[in-house]
Parts: structure tokens; C-alpha cells; sequence
């Protein structure tokens, strides 16, 4: 009986050490493709920092197709709603995202401006809400970060704001090329730091 599990033993152990090294190589190829993938989407970053009205545009038109795609989706789904009621919600939904997708298309420089403004107003109100939170957790660990986040907030909606319909031709294009560089440096870092689990014995 003895013998019989020790022979057990040293084949599982011979097994995991002959799977070692594929297991290895699986990681390692996994890890490439991370760095690779990190390296051509932080170029791409690097690319739309450098041409801000291109990746504004193409910021644009990214949201009008999927502004059509949704809206394409919602039309659909209202065929299948049952009541009048939510049939005809469903479907001027959809109609009214199908359009607003379409004039994206059409006037390119309009849904940018309209865009901007509308990430501008987004972040003082967030910003705005981030101090009041803030302030109502006074006393507690960590409010005072929250209230300098807020505050950080609140500054880059009303840069963007004061600066408006200007800014409109590059703030779009900014966000898009700094959101792809952070994205190629997570997955290289992760590429470059990724581990083996070990192999339990």
C-alpha cells in the first residue's frame, strides 16, 4: 500500500514538473501580447495627443455610432414590449437616439460643441457634489481628500466652461488621448508584471 502511494506521489510530481515549463510558456506568451497591446494603444494615445483635432473628431463619431447603435437596439426591442404604452416610449427612444446619431454625422463640429458643454456641466456638478459630500462627512477620516478631489473637479468643469465653444476642437480629443495612454501603461505594466501562479504540490 505504501509503495503504491508513494509511486502515486512521485507521478504527480513528475507530471507537474513536466507541465512547468509549458505552463511557463503559456504566461510568458501572455505577458507579450499584454506588453504589445500596451505598447500600440499608448502609441495611439501618444498619436491622438499629438493631432487633438483628429481625436476630437473621432471622438465625435464614436459617440454618434453608438448613439445609432443604441438607438437602432431600443426600435427593435419596442416590437417586442407588449403594452402601447411602453411600445411607444421604446420607440421614440429609439428614433430620438437613431437621429441624434445621424446629425453627429452630419455636422460633426455641432455635436462636438454640444458635447463639451455637456462634459463641462457634468463635472461641476459632480465636482460640486463631491464637496457637499465632503463636507457632510467633516470630522472623518479622508473628507478633506474628498473635498480637494470636488475641488479639482469643479476647476476643470469651469476651465472647460469659460473656454467654451473654443475649446471644444481639442478637449474632446484631450480626454481620448490621455484615457488610451493610461490604458497602454496599465496593460504594460501589467504585461511586464505578470506572474506564474505557483504549482501546488
Amino acid at each position: 500500500m505504501t509503495s503504491n502511494q508513494n509511486g502515486s506521489n512521485g507521478g504527480d510530481m513528475m507530471a507537474q514538473v513536466l507541465e512547468a515549463p509549458a505552463s511557463a510558456g503559456q504566461d510568458g506568451k501572455r505577458s507579450l501580447w499584454f506588453v504589445v497591446l500596451g505598447v500600440v494603444v499608448l502609441g495611439a494615445g501618444l498619436f491622438a495627443s499629438a493631432n487633438l483635432l483628429t481625436a476630437t473628431f473621432v471622438s465625435v463619431l464614436m459617440v454618434g455610432a453608438m448613439m445609432i447603435l443604441g438607438g437602432i437596439v431600443e426600435i427593435v426591442h419596442a416590437f417586442g414590449v407588449r403594452t402601447w404604452g411602453g411600445f411607444a416610449l421604446w420607440l421614440l427612444t429609439g428614433i430620438l437616439y437613431t437621429v441624434a446619431g445621424v446629425l453627429t454625422f452630419y455636422n460633426p463640429l455641432l455635436a462636438t460643441a454640444l458635447i463639451t458643454l455637456m462634459i463641462a456641466a457634468s463635472l461641476i456638478a459632480a465636482g460640486a457634489v463631491r464637496i457637499w459630500a465632503g463636507f457632510t462627512q467633516r470630522g472623518s477620516s479622508g473628507w478633506g481628500w474628498i473635498v480637494a478631489g470636488g475641488a479639482v473637479t469643479l476647476a476643470v468643469g469651469m476651465a472647460i466652461m469659460l473656454r467654451w465653444p473654443i475649446n471644444s476642437l481639442w478637449v474632446l480629443g484631450l480626454f481620448l488621448a490621455v484615457d488610451l495612454m493610461l490604458q497602454g501603461l496599465s496593460y504594460v505594466t501589467y504585461g511586464l508584471g505578470f506572474k506564474r501562479a505557483p504549482i501546488s504540490a
